[in-house]
């Protein structure tokens, strides 16, 4: 499995990210020529900076010839904007670009996560949020850039680390607020994060919108075989060097050992073995199963298999005792592997659905759950095919 390893030991900004992602990738000057095509007035360029004697790469993105931050410097890339748009006008910008569906969608969707990220803080419909502090041509850049990348480099899991988000104060144009900013707080929820004795604002707005919708999983770094390091330099300096790191590399393959208890059953009715099979995943068996076998004297019998944790064991063995007619029981240990499982949830007009994802040895596999798509079907009066369509719409 291909994992991305983000370590934001010193936060995260869109141009650090970007910065991080363009080592990554075979021809990198390649990529940021097509970027200096793709949104008119924007201009990128790549430097190569050294910080606490690391070599990284800085990226310095100009709107109409003029960097973030040389007239209000604020954090990495968060700081007070002239040029005011809201998400409808965001929309228009993305849906102009020469970009594949699915990257416009990802860029609209980590806008749209901010913007409800300002709704919450200030109090007002999303409808309503004008983005003076991330939503100007430099946050569609950096955002954009991103998307791209990732679509490039393809990665099946994004890890991130727990996030550094600084301390202290920082001033918008709001005033001066706690650090972390309360846009850039509200979107880390369930996210990890901790502060420390560096002051300032390491994780912006941006960069936390960017790691809460791509991260697939927040802590530490996972067992990987790493075959590329990309260091993505801010432009700020403190005593740490301030960069995010990014790794790609293999993960180790899923695979657990699990102990198999079976035993043959000749006299128990349907009703009895359903519910010992109910009990047993109940009291946290793997999995549970039967199979038709032929045994002595030429009866039809079952083949009344539990598969569990090793230290489950005996617990589920006494459990086969107490719900099943069997006198005896057989183990053995096996390996098992498994594809990289997780829950989303999408909200629609009728109330969440849970989507199940899986993925791992080179595949990828999607499925709604069919508790939530029934109910929407009997509360909308729908069929399964038209509840899974409203679902598909929220993607």
């Amino acid at each position: 499995m291909k994992i991305l390893y983000i370590d934001c030991g010193m936060g995260a900004a869109g141009d650090m990210l970007t910065a991080a992602l363009l080592e990554l990738i075979p021809d990198p000057d390649a990529f940021l020529a097509e970027m200096n095509h793709l949104i008119p007035g924007v201009t990128f360029s790549r430097l190569e900076e050294t910080k606490c004697g690391i070599r990284g790469t800085r990226v310095s993105v100009k709107i109409h010839g003029t960097e973030e931050g040389e007239e209000h410097s604020h954090g990495h890339d968060h700081g007070e904007h002239h040029h005011h748009s809201d998400l409808h006008g965001i929309g228009h910008i993305v849906e102009d670009l020469s970009l594949s569906p699915e990257t416009k969608r990802n860029v609209l969707s980590v806008y749209r996560l901010i913007a409800e990220a300002e709704s919450h803080v200030h109090g007002v419909p999303v409808e309503n949020i004008h983005f003076h502090e991330v939503g100007t041509l430099d946050a569609v850049a950096d955002i954009t850039a991103v998307c791209l990348l990732l679509e490039r480099i393809a990665p099946e899991k994004v890890v991130v680390s727990p996030v550094h988000v600084g301390s202290g104060q920082v001033r918008c144009a709001h005033g001066v607020l706690p650090v972390p900013a309360p846009a850039t707080a509200y979107l880390l929820r369930d996210v990890p994060i901790y502060g420390g004795a560096i002051r300032g604002e390491l994780c912006t707005p941006t960069g936390a919108a960017l790691l809460k919708y791509f991260g697939t999983e927040f802590g530490d770094m996972p067992t990987m075989t790493v075959e590329k390091i990309g260091y993505g330099m801010g432009k700020k300096v403190f005593d740490a060097a301030n960069c995010v790191r990014v790794m790609l590399g293999e993960g180790k393959s899923s695979s657990e050992e699990v102990a198999e208890i079976s035993c043959n059953l000749d006299d128990m009715t349907p009703e009895a073995l359903g519910f010992a099979q109910e009990r047993l995943l109940e009291e946290g068996a793997l999995d549970v199963f039967t199979a038709p076998v032929q045994m002595k004297k030429s009866r039809p019998g079952v083949l009344f298999t539990v598969l569990c944790r090793p230290e489950d064991k005996d617990r589920m063995v006494a459990l086969l005792f107490r719900y099943t007619t069997t006198l005896g029981v057989r183990e053995s240990l096996r390996h098992r592997f498994t594809l990289s499982r997780r829950v989303e949830t999408l909200s629609t007009p009728l109330g969440d659905v849970r989507k199940k994802i899986a993925d791992g040895y080179g595949v990828r596999r999607e499925k709604y759950e069919y508790e939530d798509l029934a109910r929407i079907a009997r509360e909308g009066n729908m069929t399964l095919e038209e509840a899974r369509a409203l679902a598909e719409k929220q993607k």
